[in-house]
């Protein structure tokens, strides 16, 4: 009999040039399109240009706080607190803080380069 489930004891650490850590558990990675699990350490003074993803995304901040940029409204979330961004919102994710901001990522469908929709930044 074959186990119905899976441990993830190896997750994908994700390229990045930008000092953010990003570990994705579950997602593309895995086979899985559906939804991706990331853990994230974005360092202080991080920032990403602005998307407008075609997926769902929960952040759960684990540790420090994370600055959410939505449509034009600023939301600062701390540790303890999550949020969900729905596809087609307009958002740009930052941590102008002192201390780094650890969290996880989850998106329906799965995070891809293909869904995230970054502008460019000029």
């Amino acid at each position: 009999m074959s186990k119905k489930y899976k441990i993830q004891a190896n997750p994908f650490v994700v390229p990045t040039n930008d000092g953010k850590l990003i570990e994705e558990h579950w997602g593309n990675s895995t086979g899985n399109s559906n939804i991706s699990i990331a853990h994230m350490v974005a360092p202080s003074g991080w920032s990403e240009p602005h998307q407008s993803p075609d997926f769902d995304e929960f952040t759960l901040i684990i540790k420090g706080k994370k600055q959410f940029e939505i449509d034009g409204e600023i939301e600062v979330l701390e540790a303890g607190q999550s949020i969900l961004i729905q596809k087609g919102a307009r958002v740009r994710y930052s941590n102008p803080f002192d201390t780094e901001c650890e969290y996880i990522a989850i998106c329906l469908p799965a995070f891809s380069m293909e869904l995230v929709n970054r502008e460019e930044i000029s």
